[in-house]
């Protein structure tokens, strides 16, 4: 169910329905990213380089390869607090261009059934918002535990794979559900909605290809939505009636 959802939204990464959303998402990723690598560059040429220059004359000549090393070690830096950011980029992004994707999905995959709606702009906007407080300080966690060996790649798949999983499912899922019902929905499918966010978190660790992680995460999430749904007797989507025969279980 999983790997199908996976797939089906693989597939709809480059669909003729999801161009304009598809240049959207890339768009915007791109800008935001290059603005925060801006960012970053000048708070580290504000506050971390004049503390390093001052330390400079104490330095002795035959030490001089220590500037060129420190200019490599701030470089790797800025590059890793960038790709640290994508997670919470993608949980905001996601919050723009969510119901685009799941629009497009539910025409193509499910024409049959009901078409979910969208939440009010400012619900939205304040769920995003929320969630990216969230995503931001799980990721600090993440970044301290870089730091210890065996444990650093682990934490960000798991700190990642609940957080953008758990946002992108209650998201989808607030297209047909009350917010309170979304949630009970994902607490009670917690196991496979991780696992399906782990997904999301390999799909985030592939450079590059993960700027595309809002559209991919988005379309993972509203297919399994589907699925699950289709096949809980006790939580009934109404509006399904037997579209997407590929998701059936």
């Amino acid at each position: 169910m999983i790997l199908e959802a996976a797939r089906l939204s693989l597939v709809n990464l480059f669909a003729p329905e999801t161009r304009s959303v598809f240049w959207k998402v890339l768009g915007l990723t791109i800008l935001v990213l290059i603005g925060l690598w801006f960012a970053l560059r000048e708070i580290f040429a504000l506050y971390i380089w004049p503390y390093f220059a001052q330390l400079m004359p104490t330095v002795p000549d035959w030490a001089g390869w220590l500037t060129f090393l420190f200019a490599i070690v701030a470089g790797i830096g800025l590059a890793l607090g960038l790709a640290l950011l994508i997670a919470p980029i993608t949980a905001l992004i996601a919050g723009l261009f969510l119901d685009d994707v799941a629009e497009v999905v539910e025409k193509r995959d499910y024409a049959s059934d009901t078409p979910g709606t969208a939440l009010p702009l400012g619900r939205a906007i304040l769920e995003s918002v929320q969630f990216l407080g969230v995503v931001i300080v799980g990721n600090i966690i993440a970044l301290f535990l870089l730091f210890i060996p065996g444990v650093n790649l682990v934490a960000f798949f798991l700190v990642n794979g609940y957080l953008l999983g758990r946002e992108f499912f209650e998201f989808a899922a607030m297209r047909f559900r009350t917010p309170p019902e979304a949630k009970a929905f994902r607490q009670k499918h917690k196991g496979t909605v991780f696992l399906a966010g782990l997904l999301i978190a390999a799909f985030l660790a592939i450079p590059f290809v993960n700027l595309l992680t809002p559209l991919f995460a988005a379309g993972l999430m509203v297919h399994l939505h589907k699925a699950i749904s289709r096949r809980d007797p006790s939580f009934t989507l109404v509006g399904q009636t037997g579209s997407a025969n590929h998701l059936r279980g």
